[in-house]
């Protein structure tokens, strides 16, 4: 009845929030704010640079600062990608049975390719993924159901068939909607 498996990446499979939080108190610290605890940082990690610059700097898209720290940020958090980020407990066996069933799996994610790609090399997992999609895959990421249509397409499953794992609203939202 499954045929394929999709995950999301940030918070679901991979625990990215360490290096995500160490990029934004790296910044916080630049600019003489105090760091946030990762405990703070965790619930906003799949929010990315958005929601967690609003959660350090208390900025928005509209703020006239917020272009800035954000390149700011995200060149802080792809110069330390994977110092901590690892695979929840649990998911490298998961992904081992996918694999001796001879289920596919892949990664959806909003996470930008430029970002997507160096992490899954240094997870390993660019050579496992039957696909991986990213943020800027598709003209439209999620909630969209693009990229998990996309990733269907390219894995040569019908979306009916497969199971996509997340969690964000947006992710339910996607996955529906496929």
């Amino acid at each position: 009845m499954i045929d394929a498996v999709l995950f999301d990446l940030d918070g679901t499979l991979a625990d990215t929030a360490p290096d995500l939080g160490f990029a934004l108190n790296s910044l916080l610290i630049r600019y003489a704010r105090d760091p946030i605890p990762l405990q703070k940082i965790r619930p906003m990690a799949s929010h990315g640079a958005r929601g967690l610059l609003e959660l350090g700097f208390g900025i928005k898209p509209n703020d006239p600062y917020f272009d800035e720290m954000r390149s700011e940020f995200l060149d802080l958090y792809l110069k330390n990608i994977c110092r901590e980020t690892k695979l929840f407990d649990g998911m490298e066996e998961l992904l081992q049975q996918l694999e001796a069933k001879k289920i596919k799996w892949g990664i959806v994610t909003n996470k930008p390719k430029r970002f997507t790609d160096p992490l899954m090399t240094l997870l390993k997992l660019d050579r496992r993924a039957v696909c991986v999609v990213s943020g800027d895959s598709y003209a439209r990421p999620k909630p969209y159901p693009d990229s998990i249509l996309g990733a269907a397409e390219e894995m040569a499953v019908e979306s009916s068939k497969i199971i996509y794992v997340g969690d964000d609203e947006r992710d339910m939202q996607a996955a529906r909607a496929a």
